[in-house]
Parts: C-alpha cells; sequence; structure tokens
C-alpha cells in the first residue's frame, strides 16, 4: 500500500512566499515561484513548506493576519496581470525590479495597491464585454463558493483602505486563482505543498468581527487575550494579544467554524501545520490589558473533542502539529492520540538548562524535524551565539570538540545530522544550505519591526546547490 504523505522518509525546503526573488518588491506567485518549484524537483524535495498567507497589518506578521481565509494581495503577480491586459509594464514601473534584499513594506503599501486598483477596474470593465463574460461567470462562481467569508471580509477592509467592496473580492478572485496555478504546477513536479496556520485569529480581524460569539468577548473587547508564561526565555513571557476562544461555543456548534477553517486550508495546501499545537490542550489565558504576561494562568482546551469533529467531517487529513517549547504530558498525549507527526528542532535539542530527552537520537519516526523555523537564528550564527555550555554539550554529543567544529563545516555537519535522524519528513530552512548570515533571519519574536522582510536572489539557485541538496538527501536516504 501507498504510505501516505508524512509517512515516508522524505525531506522538504523551508521558503516564504514573500522571500523569493522577482520584480516588484516582495515575493510572488510569479515565474519564480515556478523556478523555484524546478529547483526543488531538480533538488530531489518532497515538500515546500511557506508561511501563512493571509493579508498582513501593523507589523507585517503572517501571524497576525486580518482574515483566516483570505489570502495577501501583495502575492498577486503583477505579471501575469500585465498578460492577461489588466496592467501594462509601464503600470509598474515604480516597483521596478531592485536588487535589496529586503521588503520594505511602507513602499509596498503606498505604491502597490493603486496599481493593484488599476487592475481591478480594468478587470470589472472587461467583465461588462462580450470577451469578458467567461471570466465574468469564474468570477460569480468564486463569490458564491466563498460567501461564507468572502462579503464580510471585503466590507471589513473597506475601514482599511479606501477602495470598494469589489476591489477587495475581486483581489481575492486573482489571488486565489494564481495560487491555485501555482499549487497546481508544484504538485505535477511531485512536490506536496505544507502550509502554516496560526492557531488563534488576529482581534482586528474580520473572523472576530463576524464571529463575536465564537470568541471571549465583553462589550466588543477580550476579556482575556493570549500568549506564553514566564520561562528562561523570556522572563515577563510573551504577550501576543489574540482574543481566545470561547471553546464551550464552539461546541456547541460542532465546531463548524473550525470545520470551514481546516476545509478552506485543504483546498490551498496539501499538508497543514498548525501552530501552537498544546492551545488545545491548555491554553494560557492572560487578562487584557496587562502590559506582560505574568498575570496569566492556564485554561482547558478542547482536546480531542476538536479532532473528532474534523476527522468525522473532513476525514483523514495531513497535519503537523507545532508542539515546540516546554510540553505537559498532557501535550503529549494530545499529539500522540491525534496521530499528527510533532515537530523536532536540532537548534532546541542542546540546551544545558533541559534534559537529554531531545537529542537527535530520540525523535522518533512519526515526527517532522528542523535545524530551525522562521522564529530562529539562522544555523551558522546558531551555534556561534550560544551559550559556551550549550555549544560543549552539541560538541560532545557528536564526538569532537568545540575548537574541531568551529574550525569544519559545520553548518553542513548539523544538517547532515537533522537528516540523518529517524524522522520521517526533514524541512530545512534554504538559508542554512546557502550558510547565510543572521541578516537572513526571517523572524526574531517579541521584536518589532525588520522582521519578514528577508528575499533570496535569483543567483542563491544554481546548479551547484540543487546538486548539493540532492547529495545530502541521497546520503540521507530521503530520496
Amino acid at each position: 500500500m501507498e504510505k501516505k504523505i508524512l509517512d515516508r522518509r522524505r525531506a522538504g525546503l523551508l521558503m516564504p512566499i514573500f522571500s523569493l526573488p522577482g520584480k516588484y518588491g516582495i515575493g510572488s506567485f510569479s515565474k519564480e515561484a515556478r523556478a523555484f518549484a524546478d529547483f526543488l524537483k531538480e533538488a530531489g524535495q518532497s515538500y515546500w513548506q511557506i508561511l501563512p498567507l493571509g493579508p498582513t497589518g501593523y507589523g507585517d506578521s503572517p501571524y497576525q493576519s486580518f482574515s483566516t481565509f483570505a489570502g495577501n494581495p501583495y502575492f498577486i503577480d503583477l505579471e501575469q496581470l500585465q498578460e492577461e491586459g489588466y496592467l501594462s509594464e509601464e503600470d509598474c514601473t515604480e516597483l521596478a525590479e531592485s536588487s535589496e534584499s529586503q521588503i520594505d513594506y511602507g513602499m509596498l503599501y503606498e505604491k502597490r495597491y493603486p496599481i493593484l486598483k488599476k487592475a481591478m477596474d480594468c478587470f470589472f470593465e472587461k467583465l461588462e464585454t462580450e470577451a469578458g463574460q467567461e471570466e465574468k461567470k469564474a468570477f460569480q462562481d468564486f463569490c458564491e463558493k466563498n460567501s461564507f467569508w468572502l462579503s464580510s471580509y471585503a466590507r471589513f477592509m473597506e475601514g482599511k483602505l479606501p477602495y470598494p467592496k469589489e476591489f477587495h473580492e475581486a483581489c481575492q478572485y486573482f489571488f486565489q486563482k494564481q495560487w491555485l496555478s501555482l499549487k497546481a504546477y508544484v504538485n505535477s513536479l511531485g512536490i506536496q505543498l505544507i502550509g502554516d496556520i496560526p492557531i488563534y485569529v488576529s482581534l482586528d480581524s474580520s473572523d472576530v468581527m463576524d464571529n463575536p460569539s465564537l470568541f471571549q468577548l465583553e462589550g466588543g473587547r477580550p476579556k482575556a487575550v493570549a500568549g506564553c508564561p514566564p520561562d528562561a526565555f523570556a522572563e515577563n513571557g510573551q504577550l501576543w494579544g489574540n482574543p481566545l476562544y470561547d471553546w464551550e461555543k464552539h461546541k456547541e456548534t460542532g465546531y463548524a467554524w473550525w470545520i470551514s477553517r481546516m476545509k478552506h486550508c485543504f483546498t490551498l495546501y496539501d499538508v497543514v501545520r498548525v501552530d501552537h499545537f498544546r492551545g488545545f490542550d491548555e491554553y494560557y489565558s492572560i487578562p487584557y490589558g496587562d502590559e506582560n504576561a505574568k498575570r496569566g494562568h492556564w485554561e482547558k482546551g478542547p482536546g480531542m473533542d476538536l479532532f473528532h469533529a474534523l476527522r468525522k467531517a473532513l476525514g483523514e487529513q495531513a497535519v503537523i502539529a507545532e508542539d515546540l517549547g516546554y510540553v505537559t504530558e498532557s501535550v503529549k498525549k494530545l499529539v500522540e492520540d491525534s496521530g499528527f507527526p510533532g515537530m523536532k528542532l536540532l537548534e532546541f535539542a542542546f540546551d544545558s538548562r533541559e534534559s537529554g530527552d531531545y537529542r537527535p537520537n530520540t525523535w522518533t519516526e512519526n515526527t517532522v524535524c528542523y535545524t530551525g523555523t522562521h522564529d530562529n537564528q539562522v544555523l551558522k550564527d546558531w551555534f556561534l551565539e550560544i551559550e559556551d555550555a550549550d555549544r560543549q554539550m552539541a560538541a560532545d554529543y557528536v564526538g569532537k570538540t568545540v575548537e574541531e567544529l568551529l574550525a569544519m563545516d559545520y553548518v553542513d555537519f548539523f544538517i547532515k545530522l537533522t537528516l540523518n535522524s529517524r524522522s520521517n519528513t526533514a524541512i530545512i530552512p534554504y538559508q542554512d544550505y546557502c550558510h547565510k548570515g543572521k541578516e537572513a533571519r526571517v523572524n526574531k519574536p517579541s521584536v518589532l519591526g525588520c522582521n519578514w522582510s528577508y528575499r533570496f536572489q535569483k543567483e542563491d539557485f544554481t546548479k551547484e546547490m540543487a546538486e548539493k541538496v540532492r547529495a545530502f538527501c541521497e546520503e540521507s536516504k530521503r530520496i
């Protein structure tokens, strides 16, 4: 019998859409995205993992979106709009190709939306012509199929951008049209797409506006908000500020909102990574208005009740449970009962303050391993920045001295250590294969600004790099 996705010994790369090279200031669903898919195929990869695709607000974080169902209009490929006759190349000159490796979100906000507005105006003009009737039906079908979120999202966005409701609906039409076309191309190469969703939604979102009864609100304001308690890494804890779910209300509806959310995800992705999975077991509740997370406390989550409902409605689906950080026995049991693979990070394996049960030799087959994720330092600088005791622990584990590791190519050494683990699935951030430095870090948690902005350049994707990645994966029997 053919093994399921994530049950086979395979490998993939972590590459956010916004980090792709190309014209017009940010990575998009462009020819460069297809070129990256070709690169994955050449490199023998089975997975392309991305970050959440939702429209972002203040702070530019894909984990704080205006909607859990909508897509980010920045990812719409302007060249495709040119090819379809909705824009000219001259319309896009202000966003012309740049060699900058960092995204300027302020510039995008000022210049990209007016260009999209011009394209959408042209689109609606075409729909009124005889030549546009097929496209008109496709747009109408899209709006009807997504009516459970689209219209309210468009009304919500009217208050964010000075453009009419139809503009926001049309942007979502082109977003999904282009994304599904890209996904079909990626899948045709034998590559699966791993999407990513935050467990929570933003307070400033159409999700909360549409469904206030599903959240712990009082007078339109949160009673409490999400975060994490103080620990060795953050003395004040983490205050995320997301509204918390009213899980009793969700249960009364048969978890209908979650079923709709996950069903939508599986139209966009082959596999879904759910961030902060432990929140389904217990969630940390912080009084609204507090300046930090110190006064928070744990509350019970829905547990397997939610996943039984999802399975009944959607059948078996490929999910990755992000179970990083401090994991209690009850969280471990929830992950085990769900059957979903959890996550393992090499950069978390050598912490002298923790017990030794996280070393790579303890990782089981039903896990997805990484050198690090979007929230971690790149591997090259991680080994230089960790405490001396942690560096010594890593050296002792691999049977070398710290000096020997520093003198050798330790980046590739640790990548191979990760790939050679027992985990069925191994995902490596492409920054690590390229030996990028700290400038290539995607996100530094709890630090506002300079995040979510790193972009690769076309010269980073060479035949030699594809051969290197393939060789590493062949050696670890992942091809």
